[in-house]
């Protein structure tokens, strides 16, 4: 009688493959399919409830006839196939070529089910073809959703017979191919489940594999193949196939992904050129939250300066009242020890460093400076004593300055050296303006003129802001976040752990690159129409920075400590910075410990050892300190929170603070009018005004800025991840200790913020992004 392993469903599956005749000679009954049927042709499914019913009692007493098309094949089967759970799946070449039998007993079965993800665009009406490849064999594609619809957060079962030995499922092969007379969509896949059966057909729990996707296809993708597993290294791999699966996937997009150049002797970025050279894996969709410019526009034809303080004030009254922090920086910037306040917790605190020696090129003597030091001090201890700091923006000098509305605009370079005094304040006491010292470069002095003073500070603001966008901005977060995201894509495949933890950190870094190199660095952007520093210093600048940039300078705890900033009182981004890094490093290091026993797995893992030489050939010059190739666990966790904090915490300190401390123009001006005062004694704050950019170049950086300085509104915390592989248990506990740190931190930070007359809330991790989108 029939077993239990042959079904009424595989008849089903038979018939809807193939076109066939069959006769049980026994009782000469006759069940047509096929292009030519007769009289007595059924649909599909008439013939297998049929068939089934008289073969479900009534064993084959000789065997069974078949027919394809016109051309009898007659194939008289053995004794063992005299039942009729031995009339195992019929397939059919092409062209009516012969047609196959197999046993039963030699085929496996898999119970498939089709996962689609649930965003609300994650569907399509696209035909799915789905193969199983095993370690002896692979199944031929079938159709997945001929009967059910790849809706958003839909499941589809399939069926899938193996007619030879598979072996093992090691991958799962995808298909998209458009459906005529319908559009042809992307579809996010979010997992393929895959259950082998049993003799009974039943599903076995214990057998389930989980092939992950959690990504978009496309048809112009071709075969896209799944494996399933626990993240794994290259030494790892048992499988053959799997180890030429990495291969193959790492020579794909070495070829899709390529290195480009923005600037010759900066780190290169990708080379696509449109934005349709992403795809959908690498783009994203920015909801931007309801920005207010409406006192902001209908300015773009006042091409001429401010006429008065009265006036900036007018359109500060309108743009910044509700901005507390913009309105404490209006009140405050004239003041020396808000200067220095600014150069730690401002938008760029990355550039003031302890000095024990006074540069050479700095004309400043200890009795010209004796007046601004501790009484019975002199320059030379407070040197010795750590008190002297200097910011020095030398990366200026000689530079070509731009020309906005037609006017030629100026740039310095100046030196200032400034003092920890006895209150713990950050306080000028120097500044001159260009490198080169000479009687047409003056220093000022804290005691010279009340406007000389204040236009030689509000020059160092202007030099910064060239810096902050150019180098702390887009250089240290923007373009190392694109070398990092283009080298992870060449070298590390997408089941290398390292690939999957520093992905979601990166992947936006491609799409908002290509963004600003076409609009705000492109000619007719904010830089040409309005910055000082202009189009044709960028470039430059860029080279100058990439040329002196040290590997210790981009790790937070070597930098704050070689520039002696960790310690100081008012130095807000230090203190959270450190807290900050502190989280990441020991979230990387039990990220690490999870796949690396020792360094030397560290040593031999070829992958990471590609990736680190792809950054450095890619990146900076050989004498930048980055590491050159790994030897230790210790050394790849700390590039790794180099890379995360940088994408991450240092982007959201200097973007998201720029138009706090820029709303009042004067504290931050993006081009300066007329050129460096050579003499002291001949500036009145009218033509100190004279000095700044004019109204409509003014406004359209607070318009650029106003944009810049907001988050999405659906943006992604630090260490939050929606990807399925952090919600693994050995990652998901990973992830739930480093965000429970994160929001002590930011417990703190929100309780020491609110004891401050000026809160310092950039660090806070709930406000941080986990990368780098805007």
């Amino acid at each position: 009688m029939l077993k239990k392993s042959f079904s009424r469903f595989h008849l089903l599956t038979i018939f809807r493959r193939i076109r066939i005749k069959i006769c049980t000679e026994s009782e000469k009954t006759w069940f047509h399919w096929g292009s030519n049927p007769g009289p007595s042709a059924c649909k599909a499914d008439v013939i297998t409830a049929t068939l089934w019913n008289h073969i479900r009692t009534k064993p084959l007493k000789t065997g069974i006839w078949i027919w394809s098309g016109s051309e009898k094949l007659r194939r008289q089967c053995g004794r063992g196939m005299k039942t009729p759970e031995n009339i195992c799946s019929l397939i059919s070449k092409p062209r009516g070529e012969e047609l196959l039998l197999c046993r039963m007993g030699s085929c496996q079965e898999f119970q498939v089910t089709v996962h689609t993800s649930p965003g609300p665009t994650c569907g399509t009406y696209n035909r799915l073809y789905l193969s199983l490849i095993g370690s002896h064999g692979e199944t031929p594609p079938i159709p997945v959703n001929n009967d059910h619809h790849l809706l958003p957060g839909s499941t589809c079962l399939v069926l899938v017979r193996a007619n030879g030995p598979l072996g093992q499922v090691v991958l799962v092969r995808l298909r998209l191919e458009a459906q005529i007379g319908f559009p042809n969509v992307d579809w996010h896949c979010n997992r393929v489940e895959i259950r082998q059966c049993t003799k009974d057909q039943e599903p076995e729990p214990e057998s389930l594999q989980v092939f992950c996707c959690d990504k978009w296809l496309r048809t112009a993708d071709g075969d896209v193949e799944l494996r399933s597993g626990k993240l794994c290294l290259l030494a790892e791999e048992t499988e053959e196939q799997l180890k030429q699966h990495r291969l193959m996937q790492l020579q794909h997009q070495q070829e899709l992904i390529r290195w480009g150049s923005f600037v010759e002797g900066a780190p290169q970025c990708v080379d696509f050129k449109h934005m349709s050279e992403l795809g959908p894996n690498l783009s994203y969709t920015h909801m931007s939250p309801t920005i207010n410019m409406h006192y902001l526009k209908g300015f773009a034809g006042r091409v001429e300066p401010w006429t008065s303080f009265s006036e900036l004030e007018a359109v500060f009254a309108h743009s910044g009242h509700q901005n507390s922090i913009a309105r404490f920086v209006k009140a405050h910037w004239k003041e020396d020890w808000y200067f220095g306040y600014q150069c730690l917790s401002g938008c760029n605190p990355l550039l003031l460093r302890q000095t024990h020696l006074i540069p050479p090129n700095l004309a400043v003597t200890s009795d010209m400076l004796r007046p601004f030091l501790p009484a019975g001090s002199s320059l030379e201890e407070e040197l010795q004593k750590g008190n002297i700091y200097l910011l020095d923006y030398k990366f200026l000098d000689g530079l070509e300055a731009n020309q906005i509305n037609g006017k030629q605009t100026y740039l310095s370079a100046p030196l200032c050296l400034l003092h920890l005094n006895q209150q713990g304040q950050m306080v000028p006491i120097a500044i001159q303006l260009q490198q080169t010292p000479g009687p047409q470069n003056p220093v000022f002095l804290p005691s010279d003129s009340d406007c000389d003073w204040l236009l030689a500070k509000i020059w160092v603001h202007s030099a910064d802001f060239q810096g902050h966008q150019l180098i702390s901005h887009y250089m240290r977060t923007h373009m190392m976040a694109e070398l990092c995201c283009v080298a992870t894509l060449r070298q590390f495949p997408e089941h290398h752990p390292l690939h999957q933890l520093l992905m979601p950190h990166v992947r936006t870094s491609l799409q908002i690159n290509l963004q600003a190199r076409a609009s705000l660095l492109a000619v007719n952007g904010v830089f040409d129409q309005s910055v000082g520093s202009g189009l044709k210093t960028i470039p430059e600048i860029l080279r100058r920075a990439s040329a002196t940039i040290h590997y210790r300078s981009m790790c937070v705890p070597d930098d704050l400590s070689d520039r002696a900033v960790d310690k100081l009182p008012h130095s807000f981004y230090a203190q959270d910075a450190l807290r900050i890094w502190d989280a990441l490093h020991r979230f990387v290091l039990a990220w690490i410990d999870l796949y690396y026993r020792g360094d030397k797995d560290i040593k031999n893992d070829s992958e990471l050892q590609n990736w680190i030489t792809d950054i450095n050939k890619h990146g900076f010059t050989q004498n930048s300190g980055f590491p050159q190739c790994f030897h230790t666990k210790a050394e790849v966790s700390k590039f790794l929170t180099m890379f995360i904090y940088s994408c991450s915490a240092l982007h959201a300190a200097v973007n998201f603070s720029q138009l706090d401390f820029a709303l009042w123009m004067p504290n931050c001006p993006p081009s300066m009018m007329r050129p460096p005062p050579q003499v002291k004694g001949d500036v009145t704050e009218q033509d100190i005004l004279s000095f700044l950019p004019g109204i409509n170049s003014t406004l359209r950086v607070l318009m650029a800025l106003t944009v810049l300085s907001q988050p999405s509104v659906d943006f992604i915390p630090l260490c939050h991840y929606r990807e399925a592989i952090f919600r693994v248990d050995a990652h998901r506990r990973l992830v739930e200790g480093v965000q429970a740190e994160l929001k002590a931190i930011n417990d703190d930070i929100t309780e020491r913020n609110r004891h401050l007359e000026l809160p310092y809330p950039y660090l806070c991790p709930s406000g941080i992004e986990n990368s780098v989108a805007i």
